[in-house]
């Protein structure tokens, strides 16, 4: 029987790995991100103007939620491999909606909090949830589908933003509310959608104690190298360590969110009207580049590959960003740009990049939990991000070049992590048609 076509024409037209699930999950990720986008770009506001909140409320709120969010990932990596990832990314979209929907009923600062970090913890653990199923219903094909889902998602994202833009010039009680409803109003239909979908196939696990072609007891394990009686991502080192060095290339994120728009305002001569416009032009490249780039990292050793251009890319963005401190407002705004354009083209090959090696590096029958802990790693920087920019805003044009080689030095240092070792990768085969 022929699958199902969408009807969301960006994803008819592509050729999207996983059949009629993967497309279906596609069509999910485009209503979370217009629902978030919907929200996000109010929150602050709604919390100022209808929770009547101080600004430092709002900000102990955002960092108590992002503390406890760091929690979804690990947790949420670990339930997958014992029960259907499917009904664990349902139960999250649920989550996720009734402590939003929760925030209406109260005014109360202590309940506000506990209702965000509630929203937080499943928030965070549908992300790792949703490239879960991305690696086992695309297969071998996983690259290719992760790059449309996440250019899907930004197109997505940016839909949801410009609604509420234009629902924010209303500027009252009912339009805040509103935007918040449409978000709980999300969840609920991808939850349904979701049950639409299969359960996609589980890495099959190497039954213990069969014999290699030599004849003797083999123990299995993962291209990690941990046995799989042992998969656990707690003991193995060289996965904790390529968590660890994720996080500091992840910083491109809050370089981009915060760095750029303080950068603007209190070091250059760019007009203050660039910063909005250097998020637009990421999405643009984002959306025109994710999938084109991403037949450069569809294996180990190709993702690793991309980790002297990402180095290169950022340098190149830090050197860039602090030029533009120094001249004129068209010097400083060419400077900007072409910052924004490096970060950018760094930030997409690092998503190809990380997203492989984070499936190559983990064994099969502990993902999961592999991928929970990976998950960490932008948990973390969402946390220490915004601290570090701040703190290179506030040193001046020199703390962008001192970032940016600590940058690099952290893709040598994964470059060398992620070396084949002795431990044979196992072949994915794609699946016969």
């Amino acid at each position: 029987m022929e699958p199902t076509r969408s009807r969301v024409p960006f994803v008819r037209r592509l050729a999207v790995p996983g059949g009629r699930d993967g497309r279906l999950m596609l069509v999910i990720a485009v209503i979370d991100k217009i629902g978030t986008g919907l929200w996000t770009g109010a929150a602050t506001l709604y919390f100022l103007y209808v929770a009547h909140l101080s600004v430092a409320q709002i900000g102990l709120l955002m960092g108590l939620s992002g503390i406890l969010g760091i929690a979804g990932p690990p947790l949420a990596g670990r339930l997958a491999d014992r029960f259907p990832v499917t009904r664990i990314l349902l139960g999250t979209q649920l989550a996720r909606g009734a402590a939003l929907l929760a925030l209406l009923t109260t005014d109360d600062y202590a309940l506000l909090v506990l209702f965000s970090a509630l929203g937080a913890l499943p928030d965070r653990a549908s992300s790792v949830l949703t490239k879960l199923f991305a690696a086992r219903v695309a297969g071998p094909h996983r690259i290719r589908y992760q790059a449309i889902q996440r250019t899907a998602a930004n197109i997505g994202w940016a839909v949801g933003a410009a609604g509420a833009a234009a629902a924010l010039t209303v500027g009252t009680t009912a339009s805040y509310q509103a935007l918040l409803l449409a978000n709980v109003a999300s969840y609920v239909v991808i939850g349904a959608l979701t049950l639409r979908c299969a359960e996609p196939q589980a890495p099959s696990r190497v039954v213990a104690g069969q014999s290699s072609p030599g004849g003797t007891p083999r123990t299995p394990s993962g291209p990690s190298g941990v046995p799989a009686k042992a998969a656990t991502p707690w003991r193995d080192r060289r996965y904790l360590a390529f968590t660890g060095s994720e996080i500091w290339l992840f910083l491109d994120d809050s370089i981009l969110q915060v760095g750029f728009p303080l950068w603007i305002v209190h070091a250059t001569d760019a007009p203050v009207g660039l910063a909005p416009l250097v998020l637009v032009l990421n999405s643009v490249l984002v959306i025109a580049l994710q999938v084109p780039l991403s037949r450069f990292g569809e294996s180990r050793a190709a993702a690793r590959r991309l980790l002297v251009p990402i180095g290169a890319a950022l340098l190149t963005g830090a050197v860039a960003l602090a030029a533009s401190a120094g001249g004129g407002p068209w010097f400083a705004t060419g400077a900007v740009v072409l910052a924004a354009v490096a970060f950018t083209l760094a930030e997409i090959l690092h998503s190809i990049a990380s997203w492989e090696l984070s499936i190559a590096l983990a064994p099969g029958e502990a993902q999961g939990a592999y991928l929970g802990v990976h998950g960490l790693a932008q948990s973390a920087q969402r946390s220490l991000g915004p601290v570090v920019v701040g703190i290179a805003v506030g040193v001046g044009p020199l703390a962008w070049p001192v970032l940016g080689a600590t940058l690099v030095a952290a893709c040598l240092a994964q470059h060398r992590l992620v070396r084949p070792t002795a431990v044979a990768e196992p072949r994915v085969e794609a699946p016969a048609h």
